[in-house]
């Protein structure tokens, strides 16, 4: 009998939560054949079978935690079981109780035993009010009984409860302020087309990004993060974009090293092949790690505005809108129609203050106004 056991995935964490089984008890299974799914807070990880044979048992439900070392599915592989190995006593499961990575986290933090919650989410969950209410030492919790629902459930579970986590703590813990502006980007879509009639194809995301990275690089305090320990304020040396990326299965932010030091072609390549990985689901953790700033462009699916949440431990995050032909009054008091798109920053108050972010979203409009010196790379 082989046990198949949550292994360390080497990025420090030590539990995950089962999304889901690609197997049933009984299945016939092969060498390296996907058996389950988990998540952790990092990163969405697959197990595979170690042999072949005939799953014989799984130890747990989709939606529980287990820790690293956890037996979770047992695979008869046809070979005899050593008389000592049958007499050693089976492993107790592991973390009863149902809760998230980051509820998990709060009652340890708090000293916690959340063995010791009775959660009042769905199927018994532990919440984090119920571990709250639990480090106020109010009274245990008992869950009602509800009635029967009258709407369909979504389980949220898995990589849309690690966002949900993960946002929930951003907006809570970082003040965070959003600037709106607007860019004329007539130029770009009418350089863009004169490339392509030449054969070369370049989104208009491209030419966001090197306009940012230059802009950034002058008003380098949007591409930092802040120290609470220390208190201070790191400025990072390196300009590593996250590109926010819709997913079936939820928002994931691939990140585009070194923008600075690469061409609008070669940002263009890049930026293209990350977000096919994201949508197909083959990101690796490294590919998340080290973002300094991140964009949202939703500007295809229409929208005229949004307040985009910081991605910690980041400092600000740029969401590009709809672009649209709008009817302008020139310096000279002519009405032109032009491209116009509607921008917002959101950045840490606590880093930055409005003036920052006027003075950085100028110059990002100044340098989107002239595209052909970012491809010649000339500002």
């Amino acid at each position: 009998m082989i046990e198949v056991k949550f292994h360390d995935i080497g990025e420090g964490m030590n539990e995950g939560e089962i999304i889901h089984y690609f197997v049933n008890v009984g299945d016939e299974v092969k060498v390296d054949q996907p058996l389950v799914e988990l998540q952790t807070d990092k990163m969405v990880a697959e197990i595979p079978s170690p042999a072949s044979g005939k799953v014989n048992a799984i130890h747990f439900e989709a939606g529980e935690v287990v820790t690293v070392g956890t037996n979770i599915i047992e695979i008869d592989d046809g070979k005899k079981v050593s008389q000592e190995k049958t007499n050693e006593p089976v492993p107790n499961k592991y973390n009863r109780v149902l809760a998230a990575p980051f509820t998990r986290k709060i009652a340890r933090d708090n000293d916690v035993d959340i063995e010791q919650i009775t959660g009042t989410g769905p199927g018994g969950r532990v919440t984090e009010k119920d571990v709250f209410t639990a480090i106020e030492g109010d009274v245990e919790p008992i869950a009602e009984k509800a009635a029967a629902p009258e709407s369909d459930i979504i389980p949220y579970i898995g990589m849309r409860k690690q966002i949900g986590d993960k946002l929930t703590e951003s907006i809570t813990t970082i003040p965070h302020v959003t600037h709106f502006d607007e860019a004329d980007l007539t130029n770009v879509m009418e350089f863009r087309k004169e490339l392509k009639q030449k054969g070369e194809s370049i989104s208009v995301v491209a030419f966001f990004l090197k306009a940012l990275t230059i802009a950034l690089k002058e008003h380098r305090i949007f591409n930092a993060r802040l120290n609470e320990e220390e208190n201070v304020i790191l400025l990072a040396k390196r300009y590593h974009i996250g590109l926010a990326t819709n997913t079936n299965k939820g928002l994931v932010a691939p990140v585009l090293r070194d923008v600075d030091k690469k061409t609008i072609r070669e940002i263009n390549t890049e930026m293209k092949a990350l977000t096919k990985k994201a949508q197909d689901g083959k990101l690796t953790s490294d590919e998340m790690k080290h973002g300094t700033f991140t964009v949202s462009n939703v500007g295809p699916l229409g929208g005229t505005g949004a307040t985009p949440i910081i991605i910690q431990p980041q400092t600000a995050i740029m969401a590009f809108h709809k672009t649209k032909k709008t009817p302008v009054v020139r310096d000279d008091d002519e009405i032109a129609i032009r491209q116009m798109m509607t921008m917002s920053l959101s950045f840490d108050h606590r880093v930055a203050d409005g003036v920052m972010s006027v003075e950085f979203t100028n110059r990002f409009i100044e340098l989107m106004e002239e595209p052909k010196k970012l491809l010649l790379e000339l500002v």
